[in-house]
């Protein structure tokens, strides 16, 4: 499926260093940066630096080195956060909202990393 990427989207206006971020990673591929209205004591969002909409146009579209990269800089930050649940951690949540139902906000690729406090159940049930 085609997508047709806004390149006046918050995130593209950071990459281009138009809006300032407080930068927890940079690599070739990818930015990692506080969220400016966190929901848990560690609130990190990770975007690609392509112009990718969401997670599965990221996937079918983005080369083999973005994804590598986009993966292991989140494997880094959960280390140097101190969250991994393996290592002592208590463990974190990703969060990578999709179109309208998925209420994205942002339309470009962005995953959350929230940590620091339990984040209670993902999705309230409805029935």
């Amino acid at each position: 499926m085609p997508y047709a990427y806004d390149d006046q989207n918050i995130f593209a206006k950071i990459l281009r260093g138009e809006i300032p971020n407080t930068t927890v990673m940079e690599t070739e591929h990818t930015l990692a940066f506080r969220d400016i209205a966190p929901q848990a004591p560690e609130h990190v969002l990770v975007i690609p630096k392509g112009a990718y909409v969401c997670y599965d146009h990221f996937a079918l579209e983005a080369s083999d080195a973005e994804i590598a990269d986009f993966t292991r800089v989140i494997g880094r930050i959960c280390a140097e956060l101190g969250v991994q649940p393996g290592e002592g951690g208590k463990g974190y949540r990703l969060i990578a909202n999709s179109g309208n139902d998925g209420v994205q906000d942002v339309p470009h690729l962005h995953v959350h990393i929230l940590a620091g406090r339990t984040l209670g159940p993902m999705l309230l049930r409805r029935d």
